[in-house]
């Protein structure tokens, strides 16, 4: 990708940001920008469908992605939101927007906002295609096949002037979703030939799932007359975080990636509803309890945070309790009474009904994100009549929606790239492992995003 990308100006619009009384805490009686006003929009650079194509054959998931379609222009926005307590707050969004002479890549396009999933990197931007995998990923599957892709970094990323992220706060992220949306939409509008149509479809992965579950729920009951939403996929999401708490703390297992998750879910609640803890000592034990409230997002890697002791030195990310835990016994003890939990209960996202059609990805091994999540949220929406999918690259049966021959090539794929995965490592239980390090963030993104893409593209076929 050919780069134009500067943080100059960027760093400008905080600078004057701050001095008339934005961020988080404001300090004066100056009136902030309005939610999702446009601080600066630039173009960022520019990726051609030959580099696309090469990138995704080089990824081995061009057969998932097909060949370009589009060019794709890279723009980047930097927007104002409110923070969890109303507070002005910036945040800033990737925005993928096809490009070229096929008639996908020109004109009103349809809008994908999409959620990216867990990072602890405090620098992560969806606009950087070049280093950011998922961001490249969205670009292949979706922008080059010619949707305009919407994708907010949240608050607390990149230049945001947040100082935490506010980690799976359904109501708070959507806010920033939405936000984010206005100040592209915005964007587009003054320097873009390509625009978005009224086509809206969300989808998001991981911590994106819930994201995305929970900003189609917002839309509809509180924007319904800015936006209407034409479909939404969210994959692999806590969509039930009450019985994902439950699970974890009390039955286990613990799933793979708690140790670096627990930390973002209590500084995010704590900043939130201010009552999760007294001190960090209630909740982590030493030493952690020193660094783990202002721990994430960081400019460091983990394992440099593991290499100073501010995270257990355990490759699973598992060593939750016990000797030479993250958290307390007395925070595991008291966990079904705690605040903790009601946050939980808070932003579990079931009980509501979608008006758009929703489909669910995901694989019902997936170490990470427990498969229930996703049949919970099927079955509770279920009881209202709103029988949705919820695809599982397990099981060739539930992929029958797609049609027998679009089902048989993801799942005979699915298990093929697992296959490869453990033969890389040499089988029996080094494969195994391997297989199961690369399941959540490696292996079932490309495949769901293909499901997901085949969805949306035959619910605008049906809604031209």
């Amino acid at each position: 990708m050919k780069s134009q990308f500067t943080l100059v100006s960027v760093a400008l619009a905080a600078a004057l940001l701050s001095a008339c009384g934005g961020g988080s805490d404001p300090s004066t009686d100056d009136a902030p920008p309005a939610r999702g006003t446009l601080l600066l929009g630039t173009k960022a650079g520019a990726a051609t469908k030959t580099q696309i194509d090469a990138g995704t054959t080089a990824k081995g998931v061009i057969a998932l992605t097909g060949a370009a379609k589009c060019d794709v222009d890279v723009r980047y926005v930097y927007y104002m939101t409110r923070d969890p307590q109303g507070n002005p707050a910036t945040a800033s969004a990737g925005v993928l927007v096809p490009s070229g002479t096929d008639a996908a890549c020109s004109g009103n396009r349809p809008v994908l906002l999409y959620a990216h999933g867990t990072t602890t990197d405090k620098n992560f931007n969806m606009a950087d295609v070049v280093n950011n995998a998922e961001a490249s990923l969205v670009m292949a599957f979706y922008a080059a096949q010619g949707f305009i892709v919407v994708a907010p970094n949240y608050m607390g990323y990149d230049r945001s002037g947040l100082q935490y992220t506010p980690y799976l706060n359904a109501e708070s992220s959507a806010i920033d979703m939405v936000d984010g949306l206005r100040a592209a939409k915005a964007h587009l509008a003054a320097e873009s030939s390509v625009l978005p149509s009224s086509k809206l479809l969300i989808a998001g992965y991981s911590q994106g799932g819930h994201v995305a579950m929970a900003t189609q729920k917002v839309i509809e009951r509180d924007y319904a007359s800015e936006f209407t939403v034409t479909a939404a996929g969210p994959m692999s999401g806590p969509y039930n975080l009450s019985k994902f708490g439950d699970v974890i703390t009390t039955t286990g297992p613990v799933n793979a990636g708690a140790t670096l998750f627990l930390p973002l879910m209590l500084t995010s609640y704590q900043k939130a509803y201010g009552n999760i803890y007294s001190a960090p000592t209630d909740v982590y034990q030493s030493p952690y309890a020193a660094t783990a409230e202002t721990l994430f997002p960081s400019t460091e890697t983990v394992t440099q945070l593991i290499t100073e002791g501010k995270l257990p030195n355990d490759p699973t990310f598992t060593k939750l309790f016990g000797t030479g835990g993250l958290l307390t016994d007395s925070f595991k003890s008291g966990y079904l009474t705690s605040n903790f939990r009601k946050a939980l209960v808070t932003n579990t996202l079931l009980g509501w009904t979608p008006k758009a059609p929703v489909a669910m990805c995901g694989g019902a091994n997936d170490p990470t994100v427990f498969f229930f999540n996703t049949t919970d949220a099927q079955a509770d929406f279920a009881t209202r009549g709103k029988l949705y999918p919820a695809f599982n690259l397990e099981s060739q049966t539930s992929l029958a929606p797609l049609g027998a021959t679009a089902a048989a090539t993801i799942a005979q794929g699915f298990a093929g790239a697992k296959t490869a995965t453990s033969t890389a490592a040499g089988g029996g239980a080094a494969g195994a492992a391997a297989v199961q390090g690369a399941y959540h963030g490696t292996l079932v993104p490309p495949f769901c995003n293909a499901v997901m893409r085949g969805y949306f593209q035959s619910v605008l076929a049906a809604n031209p």
